[in-house]
């Protein structure tokens, strides 16, 4: 199915969704292979805008197709900011593509991923039921946390209409460092012992060369150098100028490293795991990975789709799990376990099966 449904309303979408037997909300194409299903696709791109914005009690609520960088710029007027570093901002990246795909950027490591900051959500479900869950304030009443749920969700429950969020304020200043890893090795002993700690680092990621750890620190200016001479007491690195830090993180959470036509895969991981994921990766020709959150997280980026069987079967042998955000491969990949609480939210949410199934 080829169709594309363009609803310039919340009544339209409603509309939309109680007239269409199969359907999938799709934002600005960022991460395609999350609603690569059969299925008419449904564009939030009309549904676009700050429904309300309160910067003195940290909270704003948007429309699911808002591109990213317009609530960024608006943040930041105000000298606020979305703490996990949302992914693929200039790429035009939606808040309701962001909140169902669940991917965080390098600030997750220190304030907590997407599902920490989100407070409640309108949207509507399997039913054409206009629903809203959780609240616009941070306090709010206690109950079964729905709107968490939907975060990575990636469609399969509902369509988000609005999403309110909680925000930070921006750091006084920032300062990036890069140490120099040999090997995996190597890498894993310094993410464990930096993410130990006292510095309180802002960021913490493994680079897609495979030779750097990029470190970032936030806080007062005058306080930073001194955390940063510390850190290269500790390690051989090098302080980062603005430019080329402002550079590397960009790289990072827009994904400029990674392979233009092969998958790219985000895979759960732990430290722990690290070394044999990268050994995995490493027998695979082009293949790059970025570690993330401490090595927590890992983008895996394949020089071609031949590569998915492979790389699929180390998963599995390792008992990771793994979803494909773009390219030609399964959307799930690697070890899954299928919990019975989205199952039953999944029935609850959707009988009629109006959007593609949790494995589709």
């Amino acid at each position: 199915m080829n169709a594309m449904l363009t609803p310039a309303n919340t009544a339209e979408l409603v509309e939309a969704v109680r007239s269409t037997p199969r359907v999938i909300a799709v934002g600005a194409g960022t991460k395609p292979r999350l609603s690569a299903v059969n299925a008419v696709k449904l564009s939030t791109a009309k549904l676009s805008g700050m429904v309300e914005y309160e910067p003195s009690e940290f909270t704003f609520t948007a429309l699911a197709g808002t591109p990213v960088r317009e609530i960024a710029a608006t943040l930041a007027a105000r000298g606020q900011y979305l703490p996990f570093d949302p992914m693929w901002v200039d790429a035009g990246a939606t808040l309701g593509g962001t909140v169902a795909s669940g991917v965080s950027g390098p600030g997750r490591f220190r304030f907590g991923g997407l599902r920490d900051f989100i407070l409640g959500v309108q949207f509507v479900d399997g039913a054409g039921r206009l629903l809203r869950l959780g609240g616009k304030v941070v306090k709010n009443a206690a109950g079964f946390d729905v709107p968490k749920f939907l975060v990575g969700s990636v469609g399969r429950f509902g369509v988000l209409v609005e999403i309110t969020f909680k925000v930070f304020p921006q750091p006084a200043s920032r300062l990036t460092l890069t140490l120099d890893v040999s090997d995996p090795e190597s890498a894993v002993k310094i993410l464990t012992a930096a993410a130990n700690s006292r510095w309180e680092l802002d960021a913490l990621d493994g680079l897609p060369d495979g030779k750097s750890i990029a470190l970032r620190l936030g806080g007062p200016a005058t306080a930073l150098p001194s955390l940063a001479r510390e850190i290269l007491g500790r390690w051989p690195g090098r302080v980062l100028s603005a430019e080329d830090a402002n550079a590397l993180w960009l790289e990072l959470r827009e994904c400029h490293w990674a392979n233009a036509a092969g998958p790219l895969l985000k895979i759960a991981v732990s430290p722990s795991a690290v070394v044999t994921l990268a050994q995995s990766v490493s027998t695979l020709s082009g293949a790059r990975m970025h570690l993330s959150a401490g090595g927590n997280v890992a983008f895996v980026s394949l020089a071609a789709a031949d590569q998915v069987t492979t790389l699929d079967e180390n998963l599995r042998a390792q008992k990771l799990s793994g979803v494909t955000l773009r390219g030609d491969a399964p959307l799930w990949l690697g070890a899954r376990t299928h919990f019975k609480i989205s199952q039953a939210v999944k029935a609850a949410f959707d009988a009629e099966n109006r959007f593609p199934g949790l494995d589709d």
